[in-house]
């Protein structure tokens, strides 16, 4: 990685100087680059979103900021991510910038390129053009945005000027203390714009519901390449997927939606494995719980259990299908009207009812799904499902009357993924379960009618999962 070349304010050890002759001749025999004004697909439909904002919110100001880079080590920083909400209502995704509805007038404030006469396009590692690449001018991402833009220096003061602002908090430092320094913190008017913002977020409009058919297709093809090469899976052990999936998802998309979880044999059994870092050992399960976010930062999150052998074993099987029918009973219950809640009982029925088959149970199936005992749940202790859209768990701040207690509705996209997971220390479970863990997931669409699978392209079916294994494998 090269030096830098920062300001004398900012000057690290290993900085070299500037001198004024260099300074001079920096800013000297610079092109106008060509402006790119192509306006972006999203335009349209962030408009819209904003005139649901703006009439939610008519007689306020609202701050939603897309948040500040983030130093991972020292003066290196995190590949950035905008804030969901800012992205959502603006479709920006570069870093630093706020987006201000003012009693109804949109307002996008950020850093825009640097003038050659700035000297900080050569020598702000964090910013410059040299440093990090070329950022829009001010007329170019109004035109793209359709959204009218300021330098993001005029913030400050006009903050100033409206205490009582409305802000996404927690998401821009800065931001929080600006308004902070005039009025004491609004709490429960801020909560009120995030759980809105959330809420406006529940229903997909049909650019959203491309974007997400799109990166599901992309996820499927990540896990396509993983099979491809499950000699070298064999051979390296989970991070050879983890790398083989993440090289997928930057080719086609942005990036994973999330740390992608790559779990065989016991690490199956950890429901938010991310070390990723075990062998594939020929007789395991291996449970890939991954998603690949689109270019427009909306994310697929797909779950599959595989036999590392390539075919199941007749236990592996059996306890399998238990899931696969746990799911499928989960699915049918994902309709317009139903309450959000009925997937996942409907679900958890079917576990109930098998794990009292496999004696595990110290009450009746009945018994335990009474909301009083769930005792069940020592073996599948998550949800079934969740919103799904530009967070992997998305809609996180709408209200619960809205969400977990609410209904369904067309256009939400959501997940249902049972699953089983018998610890390795577990000693209330026969020692030939230990130590396995089965998911299944897959993303689905509501419809005036039902549902659609978004991901039903991916095998699910013991039989379809061991033919897919064995004719990627060649």
């Amino acid at each position: 990685m090269s030096e830098d070349s920062t300001s004398t304010e900012n000057t690290r050890s290993h900085d070299q100087g500037v001198p004024e002759a260099l300074t001079q001749f920096m800013r000297q025999g610079w092109a106008d680059p060509p402006v790119d004004s192509t306006e972006e697909p999203v335009a349209g439909w962030a408009a819209k979103r904003r005139s649901r904002l703006a009439e939610r919110f008519a007689d306020d100001v609202v701050v939603v900021p897309a948040g500040p880079l983030k130093v991972r080590a020292n003066d290196t920083d995190y590949p950035f991510r905008p804030d969901t909400a800012h992205v959502w209502l603006t479709g920006n995704q570069d870093s630093d910038a706020v987006f201000v509805l003012d009693h109804g007038q949109p307002t996008l404030f950020f850093r825009p390129r640097a003038s050659r006469q700035s000297d900080e396009f050569f020598r702000d590692a964090r910013y410059g053009e040299f440093w990090t690449g070329r950022r829009p001018s001010l007329a170019e991402t109004e035109e793209r945005l359709g959204l009218p833009c300021r330098h993001l220096d005029d913030l400050a003061d006009l903050l100033e000027k409206m205490p009582d602002a409305r802000v996404l908090r927690d998401v821009d430092p800065s931001v929080d203390s600006s308004v902070d320094r005039q009025v004491e913190r609004a709490d429960d008017r801020d909560a009120e714009l995030a759980s809105a913002l959330s809420e406006m977020r529940l229903v997909k409009d049909p650019w959203e519901v491309e974007q997400m058919q799109l990166a599901v297709d992309i996820t499927s093809r990540g896990f396509d390449d993983c099979l491809r090469e499950w000699d070298q899976v064999l051979a390296h052990g989970e991070r050879w997927i983890d790398g083989t999936f993440f090289r997928r998802a930057r080719v086609e998309g942005n990036d994973v939606g999330y740390h992608s979880i790559v779990g065989s044999g016991s690490h199956a059994t950890v429901l938010h494995w991310n070390d990723n870092d075990g062998p594939v050992r020929s007789g395991d399960l291996l449970l890939l719980d991954m998603g690949v976010e689109a270019r427009s930062l909306y994310t697929a999150d797909i779950t599959r259990t595989l036999p590392a052998s390539g075919t199941f074993t007749p236990l592996q099987r059996d306890l399998y299908t238990l899931v696969l029918n746990a799911q499928s009973a989960g699915m049918e219950a994902v309709k317009p009207g139903a309450a959000f809640k009925d997937f996942h009982q409907a679900a958890m029925t079917v576990l109930a009812h098998g794990l009292s088959d496999l004696g595990l149970l110290p009450v009746s199936a009945e018994e335990a799904l009474d909301e009083e005992s769930t005792v069940y749940r020592r073996w599948t202790i998550h949800g079934t499902g969740h919103m799904l859209g530009l967070d992997v768990h998305d809609c996180a701040q709408a209200p619960t009357e809205k969400y977990r207690k609410g209904t369904l509705a067309p256009g939400y996209v959501l997940t249902v993924e049972p699953g089983l997971y018998f610890q390795t220390d577990d000693e209330l479970v026969p020692e030939e379960l230990r130590g396995i863990g089965i998911r299944i997931e897959d993303d689905l669409l509501v419809t005036e009618d039902g549902h659609v699978n978004l991901s039903a392209a991916m095998p699910r079916t013991p039989d379809d999962v061991e033919a897919w294994m064995a004719r990627l494998r060649g």
